[in-house]
């Protein structure tokens, strides 16, 4: 009886299962949906929308569609990033025997890995150091290849800039 009086209606008598029978609750502000299934309807709408345009513009010669999509989204309110596609080009290697010998440029092989101090092949288990070289298992660590690499300066350096100078504040004298 006091709603009636202050105009306010009454609450719902309790929460709204959402009309997708999803087991969530609904608001009436999501025409009695979750948000989940709101933003799902509203996307298929958009798309919907879309390919009506594209479809439009197909049918009336238009080449271009970039004009009408910025528009159509945003009478929707909805943000969707426009991104230019550029078309890729595929070149086609010819099979072998087709074509001249010299056309066909073949990557260079590498050799197999080796050590760089005794030649012994190394495969996957190689190591590479900090000189840029790789070796065996033999020669690995710096003083086994006489490494130019200086260690001491790298880590002083390391060390400098992990931990930078702290001066306190000068005092006032009294």
């Amino acid at each position: 009886m006091d709603h009636d009086k202050t105009g306010c209606q009454a609450p719902p008598e309790g929460p709204i299962l959402c009309i997708n029978n999803c087991g969530f609750f609904g608001s009436a502000a999501t025409m009695n949906m979750c948000s989940k299934c709101h933003k799902d309807i509203l996307l298929k709408q958009e798309q919907a929308k879309l390919a009506a345009s594209s479809i439009g513009n197909i049918m009336n010669g238009s080449s271009s569609s970039t004009e009408k999509e910025p528009v159509v989204a945003a009478a929707a309110n909805i943000d969707i990033p426009v991104i230019p596609v550029e078309p890729k080009t595929v070149s086609v290697q010819p099979l072998f025997g087709s074509g001249p010998e010299g056309s066909v440029e073949a990557k260079p092989k590498d050799g197999p890995k080796r050590c760089s101090s005794c030649n012994k092949r190394v495969g996957l288990t190689g190591f590479n150091c900090r000189c840029g070289d790789l070796f065996c298992a033999v020669h690995r660590y710096s003083d086994k290849h006489n490494c130019p690499f200086d260690y001491r300066t790298a880590a002083q350096d390391a060390i400098a800039k992990a931990n930078p100078v702290v001066k306190a504040e000068k005092l006032d004298k009294i």
